[in-house]
């Protein structure tokens, strides 16, 4: 497996493949991999004859400086488990190689600047269009693979896709869970014995909401007894429960063909997102 800190390299090595004819998939990650990343690994080295990953805790999509600084990171172990899958190159950057100077360049993505992560967490999605599309410009992928997870991520993207005409194609992955249901994130790692068992409440509350929905109980109903529960087990705090359509992710009331439901809460003090599709 074939490590790179600098663009230069990396991007040597790359075109060598393409002088090959061999097609590229990426994914890019954070680190603190998880079998929901080997999973996107796997889909990626199924479909391209090589798989590149990148491992970088980007901070322009950090509207929190503790949440950045208390962000696991887990290098060596990181690259260990991508050795074990076979991944072709990994891209581990420093910020002085990503960000040479401050960046002033701004994203503005509309509404959905202003819609569940964007009213929570103002300039984040700016941040991860800027990352993206360097680590993009740099990569020049076929395939590009993200989790599910991170949804309405993945819609950003895929505009950020359309409007710049990078000929890339993207893949959103179904979301890898652990056994009481909760979804596989690096952020779970920072959740203590007690809170890691009071997360699973994220999942059952889009079970339960789903099942509210299919009984026409409308989302401010379904909304309060959620934010009801979570107050009765303590320690979890709703930002949001929406309906949403999952083409263009604007508000709905009911369930339609292509209906998704997203959630976010703090889980003691960490912040944890959720999501379920409806068709």
């Amino acid at each position: 497996m074939h490590i790179f800190q600098e663009i230069r390299p990396l991007k040597a090595f790359l075109e060598q493949i393409r002088k090959g004819s061999g097609t590229i998939g990426f994914v890019p990650t954070m680190g603190a991999l998880h079998p929901g990343h080997i999973s996107l690994i796997q889909a990626s080295q199924k479909d391209n004859h090589k798989t590149i990953c990148s491992i970088y805790v980007n901070p322009a999509q950090f509207n929190n400086a503790a949440d950045l600084a208390k962000y696991p990171r887990t290098l060596e172990r990181d690259l260990e488990l991508l050795r074990q899958q076979g991944c072709d190159a990994v891209f581990c950057p420093s910020n002085a190689e990503m960000y040479a100077t401050d960046s002033i360049l701004k994203f503005d993505f509309g509404y959905l600047n202003t819609e569940m992560e964007g009213r929570y967490r103002p300039g984040h999605f700016s941040g991860v269009a800027l990352v993206v599309s360097k680590l993009f410009n740099i990569v020049q992928p076929d395939v590009a693979y993200f989790g599910q997870k991170d949804f309405q991520q993945f819609k950003i993207i895929e505009r950020l896709v359309s409007e710049l005409k990078f000929e890339i194609a993207l893949k959103c992955m179904p979301i890898v869970r652990e056994s009481d249901g909760l979804a596989m994130s690096s952020r779970n790692a920072r959740l203590s014995k007690e809170n890691r068992t009071k997360a699973a409440q994220l999942y059952q509350a889009l079970l339960f909401a789903k099942e509210g929905l299919s009984k026409n109980k409308s989302m401010a109903d379904i909304r309060s007894q959620v934010e009801s529960q979570f107050n009765s087990v303590g320690g979890i705090q709703l930002e949001y429960l929406e309906l949403v359509d999952s083409t263009n992710l604007l508000p709905l009331e009911n369930v339609g063909d292509k209906s998704i439901l997203l959630i976010a809460a703090y889980v003691g003090e960490v912040r944890l997102i959720d999501n379920l599709l409806l068709t």
